[in-house]
């Protein structure tokens, strides 16, 4: 995608383009915001029920459960969101995701005992799983390589954003009256919805040409046909690639539709698609990396301790109030969103996962440190009578550095574009089921490991795996700034095993290649 883009004889400006595609995704921002508010909002939530004096009450096993019920039930609707997004297309997915999110914010406000609070608060789980497929795949496929890297990264923005406004309302309102407000934003989206465009390659692989052409033109700056005309033939040619029989080709045979695999009952085209569509390595190879990105990043300090974050801020004796520092959490997070978003360009997406992973993991050793030192051993974070009445200023430091180089992590904005058509919506959706488990027992695992460990050991624990996740990474994560879809897929489907790609990684491949060379001479 050049720069400037012709109209005829006037030139479609930069800006128009970038605006078009902008615009294009502001349905996703309000979903995104959403989420956000979705899986923040047991935060605020969860200290006022801990032991209340009256009305809903939950003890802290209970407690436990409820900070991480979400995350085991986001597998379920994640499951459903890969056939949604096949079958009703992206922008229609987009519309439907919201409904389980209706019914929970309403469910959460008349939440009359336990068990209905407990499914209020699953059903905000399951409308987060069906929601993480639609909203990943669409940016991926909206947007064009050059702006691809920012739009996406920017999506972690309006996360943070939601998880902002639920840790603002928790605190100007109670609960009940902020889950009333949450229930304007899913209304919002599914009106926004109604007027952004389909995605054009979905549109390709339904055969409607003439309305994937019309997508296109208005997602490059509402530009005529034949100024698309080498872009869309790029994609109409991709579509028809992947949508020949893999079967077939696989066997040699010629692309003749329709095939015996295509009339074969629908358990055979499932174990067909699962063995020649997901289980091959260009799709199999970023599912691993991705999933192992998703498990570091999620275990480096920050996820596990958030639902229960006001609570944590009280253990370690933090100066100030702990809603008002978990409210700036949620403002730090969003500042940090635009600076990724902002930096991606310029660094490229290898360094920027890799240098948060690091500085996450360094910011947990500092806690953990700071804690064996100045906390009792009694401290628990799940018992409110244990808390230090000593009040400092250096945890907050070191907590807002673990929250700043935490948000720089995108694994969401790596899901989004390193997956083959084929398989990208089984594939996308899988691996935000498996994410949110690893989010259900990083949180289930908080309190086992805070017991057991004091929370200096719990931070040890986390910031080691942090560092193991870094040095996993720098061998194995590529660099997928500025590239294709196409591009990336081909990438994974070559024969490289590491994929990273530096001065001292090629200089290990160099000394390899020249020692095989060196054997085959001899």
């Amino acid at each position: 995608m050049t720069n400037q883009v012709s109209a005829g004889n006037k030139a479609i400006s930069r800006t128009r383009v970038v605006l078009s595609q902008v615009l294009a995704c502001l349905a996703l921002d309000f979903l995104l915001i959403g989420l956000g508010m979705s899986i923040s909002f047991v935060t605020m939530v969860l200290p006022e029920v801990l032991d209340a004096p009256e009305g809903l009450s939950i003890t802290k096993k209970q407690a436990s459960w409820f900070g991480s019920i979400a995350f085991l039930c986001q597998p379920i609707g994640s499951i459903f969101s890969g056939p949604l997004l096949d079958y009703f297309g992206r922008k229609k997915a987009l519309f439907l995701v919201n409904i389980p999110h209706l019914i929970a914010w309403l469910l959460m406000y008349y939440a009359w005992n336990v068990p209905s609070l407990f499914i209020g608060n699953a059903l905000l789980g399951i409308g987060t799983g069906i929601m993480e497929a639609p909203s990943i795949t669409y940016v991926g496929e909206v947007s064009d390589p050059s702006v691809r890297g920012i739009l996406t990264t920017m999506t972690n923005g309006f996360t943070s954003t939601g998880m902002f406004m639920a840790y603002l309302l928790g605190t100007v309102l109670h609960w009940r009256q902020a889950a009333l407000v949450a229930l304007t934003v899913p209304i919002a989206t599914m009106l926004l919805v109604l007027f952004v465009p389909e995605t054009p390659i979905w549109l390709l692989s339904k055969g409607r040409q003439k309305e994937a052409l019309r997508s296109l033109c208005r997602l490059r700056g509402w530009a005529k046909p034949e100024d698309v005309k080498e872009e869309f033939d790029e994609l109409v040619n991709y579509n028809d690639a992947i949508h020949q029989c893999v079967v077939c080709a696989k066997e040699g045979k010629e692309d003749l539709r329709p095939c015996e695999h295509d009339r074969a009952n629908v358990f055979k085209k499932f174990f067909l698609k699962i063995r020649h569509v997901f289980l091959v390595k260009e799709t199999m190879r970023p599912f691993v990396l991705v999933m192992a990105y998703f498990f570091f990043h999620t275990m480096s300090g920050m996820i596990p301790v958030r639902p229960n974050m006001v609570n944590v801020c009280k253990a370690l004796g933090m100066k100030y109030d702990s809603k008002a520092i978990v409210v700036l959490v949620g403002a730090v997070f969003i500042v940090m969103n635009l600076l990724s978003a902002a930096i991606v360009k310029l660094i490229g997406k290898r360094k920027l996962v890799l240098g948060s992973l690091f500085a996450t993991a360094c910011c947990s050793y500092s806690i953990s440190i700071y804690a064996g030192i100045q906390l009792p051993a009694t401290v628990f974070s799940y018992e409110v009578h244990t808390f230090p009445e000593q009040k400092e200023f250096l945890p907050v430091v070191l907590f807002m550095l673990l929250v700043c180089f935490s948000s720089l992590g995108i694994p969401w904005v790596l899901l989004s574009e390193v997956f083959p058509f084929r398989s990208r919506g089984m594939a996308t959706s899988l691996a935000a089921a498996f994410s949110y488990i690893i989010f259900f027992l990083s949180s289930k695992t908080n309190y086992n490991f805070e017991s057991t460990f004091h929370i200096s050991g719990t931070f040890a624990i986390y910031a080691t795996l942090g560092l193991v996740g870094t040095v996993y990474l720098y061998f194995f994560l590529p660099e997928t700034e500025s590239k294709t879809l196409a591009e990336i897929e081909a990438y994974y489907k070559g024969d490289r095993k590491i994929f990273a790609d530096d001065f001292l990684i090629n200089s290990f491949r160099k000394k390899q290649n020249d020692s095989r060379e060196r054997a085959n001479l001899c």
